[in-house]
C-alpha cells in the first residue's frame, strides 16, 4: 500500500520552503515581524513565507498566532 502523492504540487513546492520544522522555529518571530511590517517579514524570512503560502496548517497556526498578538 502507498500514500497518494500530488506530483503537481510537489513540483509547485517552492525551493525556499523551510518545512514545517523551520517555520515552527521562527514563527513567532516572523508573526511579530508581520504586524510590523509584512513585507520585511516576507524579505527577512522568505522560507516561511513560501512555507506559509503552500501549508494550510501552519498557516491556520500563524493566523491563531495573528489573532493573538493583535489583542
Amino acid at each position: 500500500m502507498s500514500a497518494h502523492i500530488d506530483l503537481d504540487a510537489f513540483l509547485r513546492t517552492d525551493p525556499r520552503d523551510v518545512g514545517c520544522g523551520g517555520a515552527m522555529e521562527v514563527l513567532h518571530a516572523y508573526a511579530e515581524l508581520h504586524v510590523a511590517d509584512p513585507a520585511e517579514a516576507a524579505r527577512r524570512y522568505p522560507g516561511v513565507a513560501a512555507h506559509l503560502r503552500a501549508c494550510g496548517p501552519c498557516s491556520t497556526d500563524f493566523e491563531g498566532l495573528l489573532a493573538l498578538i493583535a489583542e
